[in-house]
């Protein structure tokens, strides 16, 4: 017995010796950083930048680009990697190919850096006078592989993807010229002035910052409008004949847009100004700011089917408004000297979300939507946010990191999630902002005086002059003394609360639903081939009858329900929308469920969804009589 205790002690001994070993446990590999820090300095020269654009067939760009150089060893070369107003660091380095840098001639090997995928080390060889850098940018041949760039009628020519730049030094610092060659025959348009030869288009000379703040958009058919002494419209589009279905009436409303703005933010930051707008169900659609342009893309059907899209036009206005705010007004901490600096979204409520406020407020100013369909857009974003219970544990101020944190990848679960609601959140704050200002003055201040003071500064002047939230908040007391900060730092910080629809009351309006849908809602649902049910049963249904949609905590959740679940049939019968809507009408005057039966991969199951609401479609409708604060704030200056 004390053999055996003896020996049972020495096997626990040696377990527990065995246990107490030490695993490995190695130390990282220190990050060196070898890239240089950019210094406000100027470039001991020119680069010089040549794009061939005209492979539309496989839409390749051919790049040579030339470095000047001034002297020999270690030099460090930078793909752009922060996109300015993409608010993420996404551009596309994966589309270069073929990258060859030579020296008078003769090969001069790279080096990726091991930690910053963006930086290329290189050495200088002595004597060499500049560096050849050529390379092909092979841009997207489906929509799975991101934005379709070139068609067979039309190209966008981004600088941000077809060019590297020397670190060390501010962009704005770096002399560059352009040159690009487009297929024969094809017109071009961008902010930057052009020598045109033939189909080649040599631009002016400039730095590197405003030329990747310069795309260029480029097609078989093209139009241009005046729209003001300093603003143009330039329209490229699949056929001539969408471009002939643009009225005076039509662009009359785009030259009030111009005059609106101006007269809102009473200052101009550009010395000319370049719409450049693609009408196209081939090239990908965009909406992206620049100081003296604007890159935008729609479907087809803009001017001629100018009735049926009125969501269509919001974009023009958003973008053209970011010239004040976010392009010559930017928010400290995102600016930045080059584009490997950090960019840092903390103000992305007053960059984008007041741009989507002004983008509202100038499109029924200028009569480019109507009055009616404002308010309707008002009231689909005012319900969207009032029905989003991520609210309830996620800030506003958090969704300004989304961009970085998603990507702008699709979501399963958007209420819950939330996305970037800086942008439509921002809208109502500030709409909030206008309301109480009117209050508090009785009625002598609006948000315009916002506008003038802090947009309005410096005219002619397109350089950027940067805020803080200190500058946002001292900017309100100014004009109208209050808790400007108790209440942003609420709206910014805040969980658990509704959606800040107070302004819309305070401004004489209030959000109710009724079973009729608005005409903006129905062309929404023709443009993006949807059928909504969202503030009813809690889902929208997409291509093909799956959901594309699912409200969290709504009917649909609760009877478990998932986006990519498809719906085979209603109550029985084959699935169709209106065979949905009707199930839905006829259920407020009926205790039964309505049975749905729904595919989910290779399982069918039926489902019942206990609901009897009726059809949910939002609407503001006015609280009081004579003009209110919004009706106020929707007019013509």
């Amino acid at each position: 017995m004390l053999r055996r205790a003896a020996l049972a002690a020495l096997l626990a001994s040696t377990v527990a010796t065995v246990a107490l070993a030490e695993n490995s446990k190695p130390q990282p590999t220190p990050v060196e950083n070898t890239i240089p820090v950019a210094v406000d300095k100027p470039y001991p020269g020119t680069l010089t930048l040549d794009v061939d654009a005209t492979d539309t067939a496989r839409g390749i760009y051919v790049i040579k680009e030339n470095i000047p150089v001034s002297g020999s060893g270690e030099m460090v070369l930078l793909y752009p990697k922060w996109v300015p107003g993409g608010h993420t660091p996404r551009n596309e380095i994966d589309k270069v190919v073929d990258l060859h840098i030579t020296a008078a001639g003769k090969a001069v090997a790279w080096k990726r850096d091991p930690a910053e995928v963006y930086a290329f080390h290189l050495d200088v060889p002595k004597g060499a006078k500049s560096i050849e850098v050529s390379f092909k940018y092979v841009t997207s041949t489906k929509g799975d592989q991101g934005r379709m760039m070139v068609t067979r009628n039309l190209l966008s020519l981004e600088p941000i993807g077809v060019s590297f730049y020397p670190a060390g030094y501010f962009v704005r610092q770096i002399p560059i010229r352009m040159t690009a060659k487009y297929p024969d025959g094809w017109s071009a348009a961008s902010a930057l002035n052009a020598k045109v030869t033939g189909s080649t288009y040599a631009y002016e000379p400039t730095n590197y910052e405003i030329l990747l703040d310069s795309p260029m958009l480029a097609g078989r058919y093209y139009k241009k409008w005046p729209l003001s002494e300093r603003v143009n419209l330039n329209v490229f589009a699949d056929t001539q004949k969408e471009l002939d279905s643009a009225t005076p009436t039509m662009i009359d409303a785009h030259k009030r847009l111009v005059d609106q703005a101006v007269k809102t933010f009473g200052a101009q930051h550009y010395d000319h100004y370049e719409f450049l707008l693609s009408i196209s169900n081939e090239l990908g659609g965009i909406g992206l700011e620049h100081h003296r342009s604007s890159e935008n893309g729609t479907r087809m059907g803009y001017f001629s089917e100018w009735e049926a899209n009125a969501g269509a036009r919001n974009l023009l206005p958003h973008e053209y408004t970011h010239s004040w705010d976010g392009k010559f007004r930017r928010g400290a901490d995102l600016w930045t000297p080059d584009y490997l600096y950090p960019m840092r979204n903390s103000l992305l409520w007053v960059y984008e979300g007041q741009t989507q406020f002004w983008g509202y407020v100038l499109q029924a100013r200028s009569g480019l939507v109507s009055k009616q369909d404002t308010l309707d857009g008002y009231a689909a974003i005012m319900a969207n946010l009032d029905n989003t219970p991520g609210r309830n544990w996620r800030p506003m101020i958090d969704t300004t990191n989304d961009p970085i944190i998603s990507n702008r990848r699709p979501k399963g679960w958007t209420s819950n999630q939330r996305s970037e609601d800086y942008y439509n959140e921002g809208l109502l704050i500030w709409m909030e902002v206008d309301s109480i200002l009117r209050q508090q003055s009785k009625g002598s201040k609006s948000i315009d005086d916002f506008a003038r003071a802090f947009f309005g500064i410096n005219d002619g002047d397109w350089g950027e002059v940067t805020y803080t939230f200190d500058d946002v908040v001292a900017t309100l007391d100014k004009i109208q003394p209050y808790d400007w900060r108790g209440l942003l730092t609420k709206r910014l910080y805040g969980v658990g609360e509704p959606a800040p629809l107070g302004g819309f009351e305070r401004n004489g309006y209030k959000l109710v639903y009724t079973d009729v849908q608005p005409a903006i809602g129905k062309q929404a649902e023709r443009a993006r081939k949807f059928s909504d049910f969202y503030y009813s049963l809690g889902f929208q249904v997409g291509a093909e009858a799956a959901l594309s949609q699912v409200l969290w905590g709504s009917p649909a959740f609760d009877s478990g329900l998932t986006v990519g679940d498809t719906i085979v049939a209603v109550n029985g019968l084959a699935y169709s929308d209106e065979r949905l809507k009707a199930a839905v009408t006829e259920a407020k005057s009926s205790k039964a469920p309505i049975v749905l039966l729904v595919k989910a991969g290779e399982e069918v199951r039926s489902v019942s969804i206990d609901y009897h609401g009726g059809l949910r479609y939002p609407h503001l409708v006015k609280t009081g009589t004579g003009e209110s604060g919004l009706d106020l704030l929707l007019q013509p200056r």
